[in-house]
């Protein structure tokens, strides 16, 4: 770590960020001669069930993040890289740090929606010159975890959705995390007019595949946790600011539902990190509710 700083710089701070799944997110001060600081983000693979996956994943954001140089997507700046461990104790990535901050509250969510389908049609005009891999999706029919009461006719169509084949798609460079979690905006905007965004971070599933996924990711983040009014709202508002989804509604079903489902598995997870970024009445019951109610919402729209 300290051969990757000036000479005469040193770590005078650390503070763990919140907000990581897979790693553990420290911002590291880093004071120079001249009595000035500037900062650091280390992210840091420690679980063991994390760190077999960590070299990939830190191969592939090391990439991504050299790859969005100087596109005006803003993104962090790759500092260095240790996926094996080959020199640190856990596999780890150093980069730039962002300034901003993540906003969870339902306060302002009609000035940042549309901010957030604007930057994600940006993302997705990206043509880079060498394609990173081929999206993932892990979820199957049998991997999905119903929620308790949910309408069972409801997820059983859902079920059989994401059951037959995916459709046709043309690819895109995809963030494949783009979600309220992982978009910083300006810590003190003056006002609704004041509002942007600052930075986008979490690169490491960087992948090319269909618009639609990504939109279905960032639509279900969003009505878990503002309300499955505003997962539709998203898709809206992608096509307003330019971006091209699915023509047949058939398709677009087929993502959204595979993205809602898939959310089905982690709700005690992301039920407990929003608690912990100051949303503590979104319980593991109250955010299993609103994906029931989405599922059944997309289903009503689309199917």
């Amino acid at each position: 770590m300290n051969r990757h700083l000036a000479v005469g710089e040193r770590i005078v701070r650390v503070e763990a960020l919140h907000g990581g799944i897979t790693a553990e997110i420290r911002r590291l001060t880093i004071g120079t001669r001249d009595g000035s600081t500037h900062d650091l983000v280390l992210r840091s693979f420690v679980d063991p069930y994390y760190m077999e996956r960590a070299e990939d994943s830190l191969d592939r954001e090391a990439g991504a993040l050299t790859l969005l140089t100087g596109t005006g997507v803003p993104a962090p700046g790759l500092v260095a890289v240790d996926p094996a461990a080959a020199h640190c104790e856990y596999p780890t990535l150093l980069m730039t740090h962002l300034a901003g901050r993540t906003v969870l509250t339902d306060e302002g969510l009609e000035t940042r929606v549309p901010l957030l389908a604007r930057q994600l049609v940006a993302i997705h005009a990206l043509r880079p010159a060498e394609r990173p891999r081929k999206y993932e999706a892990l979820t199957t029919a049998e991997t999905v975890v119903v929620p308790k009461g949910a309408d069972a006719a409801a997820w059983a169509a859902a079920l059989d959705v994401i059951r037959k084949p995916a459709p046709p798609y043309e690819g895109r460079f995809l963030h494949r995390d783009f979600q309220p979690g992982n978009v910083l905006f300006d810590a003190v905007p003056s006002g609704p007019a004041g509002t942007r965004i600052t930075g986008v971070v979490d690169w490491a599933a960087t992948s090319w595949g269909p618009a639609d996924l990504d939109v279905a990711h960032c639509s279900t983040n969003l009505a878990l946790l503002h309300g499955p009014a505003w997962g539709l709202r998203f898709t809206e508002a992608y096509e307003e600011a330019g971006g091209v989804l699915a023509a047949a509604a058939s398709e677009r079903l087929y993502w959204q539902v595979r993205d809602g489902l898939a959310a089905s598995e982690e709700v005690g997870v992301l039920a407990r990190l929003w608690q912990e970024a100051g949303r503590p009445e979104l319980t593991t019951s109250v955010v299993e509710g609103r994906l029931d109610a989405y599922v059944t919402a997309v289903l009503d729209a689309l199917g």
